[in-house]
């Protein structure tokens, strides 16, 4: 057989076909990523000519499509050689052939993010499975299925799915292959709250992919590393693993999709940042009113050097995440993302938000919320209708506009905290349903509703959704729900039992725990969160103040044992 290298290109001959979908399909299960593209790039001449009758052609589609799903070139190569294979043709096709271009127009549709279209493509081909030999398709049309479920958060049967793929693809004696499918294994875990076995599986999956040139799939690697990092709090730990993502994905296309949205994600960890730095300055303003008091009127304290530095760092942490919101804006208007826009309006919704401008945060939440609701894509619909949940909150407790509309803000929260829920219940995102419970029970507790029995039971619901190693921004928001329905209700009226005698069956040392926790948790939040502070002032062992915060949900163990 004539080598390819010497060939006549202009010799559309199904050996020479042949030998460029096995060189291409080596380097593709072998993950040798820069080789296959050098070699699409040196031999475009043959995809320009090819012709849809000719035997092969429908593998070399078929390859070419899982090289483009790989970052090759764009859709539209794989939108074009499909136009060699017009309907009319394909019934006179054999199965296997026709199988390979249902493969392609799958890839094509997830690309379009179409994800039940793209099902319908997998589902046909693992239908037929039974009569097909290429065993290498069924597993990735498994793999591919799990993708679109993963995207659309139905993260049971996406998981299913995965690991049928990867199995499969084991059995070939395809490592790397079955490691890029790990990856996605390893992120479904984590969504499922099985934290150990998703950072297990992850690192087993990069040990093998470093052996290789799979730059995309090791930033997607280093890139889930930061989410998991964000998720329990450690910021300096997400930022790192996102920079480490980024240098992969710079080595093969600062242009790819996952580049864009890590870069959102460190817009993410940023603002978390600005925001904690943010609750320094409250609270130094407010123990510098607090040291006013009793002094001449009109005194008046400067910002602190310390203030001033915190000041500057919110801001400065404020116009980074911008900047990387307008980069990865740049990218998805171009690459026409629908859902990557929609995160990006979001994201840049919750920073206006931030700094007051709540006109700006709601017209990009509403601006996310259609773009999810043209793709019918539920995730993207409820965290923009949560964010609009949170400016009508801040127009509430800001008095804008209520005038001759009262409780305009309050509906049009309950509103949208509704639509938030119902949308969330469309997917496995155990999450974003309890930060929308949470919301909507947050709303209940508005002075205009008053529905405390209601905002407990979404309490009740958020909280079970929730794993102990959850710690980010929604556990301090389930927490202000917590505190919010102590106050309105169970506080006042365990005192006035109290203090008529009415103790039911209860020990003086029941009473004393019940006292305690309703207490320590107030002095703690006055002591500016330090443990120490409070069993000094109490004159109790920081270990008792630590427990009984624990038990009432305002402290948490943090990574590595530390509260």
């Amino acid at each position: 057989m004539p080598r390819l290298a010497v060939s006549p290109i202009e010799a559309v001959r199904p050996s020479v076909r042949e030998e460029f979908v096995a060189r291409l399909h080596d380097d593709l299960v072998m993950r040798r990523v820069s080789s296959g593209m050098k070699f699409l790039d040196d031999h475009r001449k043959l995809l320009d000519s090819l012709d849809g009758s000719t035997p092969g052609a429908a593998a070399c589609l078929a390859t070419v499509a899982r090289w483009v799903d790989m970052g090759y070139a764009s859709p539209e190569l794989v939108r074009t050689l499909l136009q060699r294979f017009p309907p009319e043709r394909r019934h006179a096709l054999p199965l296997s052939d026709y199988l390979q271009i249902r493969m392609a127009e799958g890839m094509v549709a997830m690309s379009d993010e179409d994800q039940d279209l793209a099902v319908r493509h997998f589902d046909f081909i693992l239908a037929a499975g039974e009569e097909s030999s290429d065993r290498e398709l069924i597993a990735l049309a498994h793999f591919w299925k799990g993708r679109c479920r993963r995207y659309q958060a139905e993260y049971d049967e996406a998981l299913d799915c995965t690991i049928r793929g990867r199995e499969i693809a084991a059995e070939f004696g395809y490592p790397a292959m079955a490691a890029v499918m790990r990856t996605l294994e390893s992120w479904l875990y984590f969504q499922k709250g099985k934290y150990k076995e998703s950072m297990r599986t992850l690192q087993e999956a990069e040990a093998v992919l470093l052996e290789t040139d799979d730059f995309i799939t090791l930033g997607n690697i280093q890139s889930a590393y930061g989410r998991m990092a964000r998720r329990e709090g450690r910021h300096d730990a997400s930022l790192e693993h996102f920079g480490k993502a980024i240098e992969w994905y710079r080595r093969r296309d600062p242009k790819h999709r996952n580049y864009a949205r890590t870069l959102a994600n460190i817009a993410t960890v940023k603002r978390l940042i600005a925001l904690q730095i943010g609750k320094r300055v409250d609270t130094a303003v407010t123990r510098r009113r607090d040291a006013t008091r009793g002094l001449p009127p009109g005194f008046k304290h400067g910002d602190t050097a310390a203030e001033a530095g915190y000041r500057r760092r919110f801001e400065e942490l404020r116009q980074e995440s911008l900047a990387h919101l307008a980069e990865a804006a740049g990218i998805y208007h171009q690459l026409h993302h629908h859902r990557g826009n929609g995160m990006v309006r979001i994201d840049r919704g919750y920073l206006f938000l931030d700094g007051g401008e709540l006109d700006q945060a709601g017209a990009e939440a509403l601006e996310a919320f259609e773009l999810g609701q043209s793709k019918q894509d539920y995730i993207l619909m409820s965290r923009a209708r949560i964010l609009q949940c949170m400016v009508e909150h801040t127009k509430l407790d800001e008095g804008i506009e209520e005038g001759s509309h009262p409780g305009r803000h309050a509906q049009l929260a309950r509103e949208f905290a509704r639509d938030a829920v119902e949308a969330a219940k469309h997917t496995q995102n155990r999450w974003l349903l309890a930060r929308a419970y949470t919301w909507e029970g947050l709303t209940l507790c508005l002075p205009f509703f008053n529905a405390r029995d209601a905002a407990s039971q979404c309490c009740s619901q958020a909280s079970a959704l929730l794993k102990p190693d959850d710690y980010d921004y929604l556990w301090d928001e389930l927490q202000a729900l917590k505190s919010k329905l102590l106050v309105t209700g169970s506080i006042d009226a365990t005192l006035r039992a109290w203090s008529q005698g009415e103790v039911g069956d209860k020990t003086f040392r029941q009473v004393s725990d019940e006292f305690a926790e309703l207490i320590i948790p107030k002095i703690w939040e006055h002591e500016d969160r330090k443990i120490a502070r409070v069993a000094a002032r109490l004159s109790v062992s920081p270990k008792k103040v630590r427990r009984i915060l624990h038990k009432v949900g305002m402290l948490k163990e943090r990574p590595g044992g530390r509260d």
